[in-house]
């Protein structure tokens, strides 16, 4: 018997994650239509992605490059849109599935049509459940939306946790490389350049999402996400340094089992597990070598070295807008320091300093979220503009 082909739709085609999975879809192209792609500038890139997968419609962010869109796709069938609001209706139309990796703040309102509308959503932006998680579960309850993590840690807890006794589960291990910067001192850290604290040992990424391993705020933002994500206590979330990157994370239960999700580095294996679920498909990624591999080995994270841990378990503890505070001042922080404008310990300390000086309240609706994440990233430029 055939399977019926699965409709999608990639938010954020052109990025690490949307390249990956535009790689499986062709791996694969009889299960797969593909309805929209987007993309926020990288007119070339989207229209050479949108015409390869086949796709129904095309969406640039910046409206100033429909014209360049509609250019490069001449001649090819596919529908061209531009701006903000027509990514939003890129995530309106009817595929089964959408992946959301649109990095940031700006990924929040597409992600929310597509779950409005009951889509099986992969969630590639930790920021949409840091900035607004209890906004976004609430609109998974209310539409019968299925939210599949793609984030390596919170898809291997997401295929071991027993959603049928969550009263049962000790705790969530989250695994964390550690960085480039694992065994540097703190002395070293403050000379670090934009390209060192790129360069991942182990994983392909984003430069956002990999300064933000390096500092480690990245594991601090999974953190508030898996709290979100998964019926835990916050408590309950643990973090072990474990540099192989080869465990992606485990759960504990009661009774001392701990059950544990294992893969090469490869964002395709994630990313394979939510585009086929419930069932599974054959993925492109190297197969362990335990023998070769010979010994995993883990490390308690130095909260003095990487304070950035600290802070997003307090903001996670103080609740509200906390968390959005954190990730805007986050972001602003790390596009300074890739601009020069900041050194590598400052990152934390201008997040820091926003956050006391931003004071948390309760999120009632977007606008707050807005609202919050405007004022944070306002007073975050103004500390980096201090420093310059």
């Amino acid at each position: 018997m055939t399977e019926e082909r699965r409709s999608v739709t990639i938010l954020g085609v052109t990025g690490s994650v949307g390249r990956n999975t535009a790689d499986l879809i062709r791996r694969d192209r009889d299960r797969f239509t593909v309805e929209a792609v987007t993309a926020n500038e990288s007119v070339d890139q989207l229209a050479s992605l949108a015409r390869d997968l086949d796709a129904r419609c095309a969406v640039i962010g910046k409206s100033q490059l429909y014209q360049a869109l509609c250019d490069a796709l001449e001649g090819s069938g596919i529908e061209a849109m531009a701006g903000p609001e027509a990514i939003v209706e890129a995530a309106d139309r009817p595929s089964e599935w959408l992946m959301g990796a649109i990095s940031g703040a700006a990924g929040l309102d597409p992600l929310l049509t597509a779950i409005r509308r009951g889509a099986i959503v992969a969630l590639a932006n930790k920021e949409a459940l840091v900035c607004a998680g209890d906004l976004v579960m609430d609109e998974v309850a209310a539409s019968g939306a299925r939210l599949l993590p793609v984030d390596s840690e919170h898809n291997a807890i997401y295929q071991v946790f027993d959603f049928n006794q969550t009263a049962k589960v000790d705790a969530l291990i989250l695994t964390a490389s550690g960085g480039p910067f694992r065994t540097w001192t703190k002395e070293a850290m403050q000379s670090a350049t934009p390209e060192q604290a790129v360069a991942h040992p182990n994983w392909k990424m984003g430069d956002k999402i990999s300064v933000d391993s390096a500092t480690m705020m990245n594991k601090g933002l999974e953190l508030i996400e898996a709290y979100h994500l998964f019926p835990v206590e916050e408590h309950q979330i643990e973090i072990v340094v474990h540099p192989q990157s080869v465990i992606h994370s485990m759960v504990g239960y009661v009774d001392g089992s701990v059950l544990a999700q294992l893969g090469t580095p490869d964002m395709r294996t994630p990313i394979a597990y939510t585009l086929a679920w419930p069932a599974r498909m054959a993925g492109p990624s190297e197969r362990l070598n335990f023998a070769q591999i010979g010994s995993l080995t883990f490390e308690v994270p130095d909260i003095e070295r990487f304070p950035a841990l600290s802070l997003a378990r307090q903001a996670l503890q103080l609740g509200g807008s906390a968390p959005t505070i954190l990730n805007a001042a986050d972001e602003v922080a790390v596009a300074g320091f890739l601009a020069g404008k900041i050194g590598f310990l400052d990152i934390v300390d201008v997040v820091s300093q926003t956050m006391e000086l931003v004071a948390v309240r309760p999120l009632e609706s977007l606008d707050d979220v807005g609202e919050v994440d405007a004022e944070a990233r306002c007073v975050a430029r103004s500390l980096i503009d201090k420093r310059c």
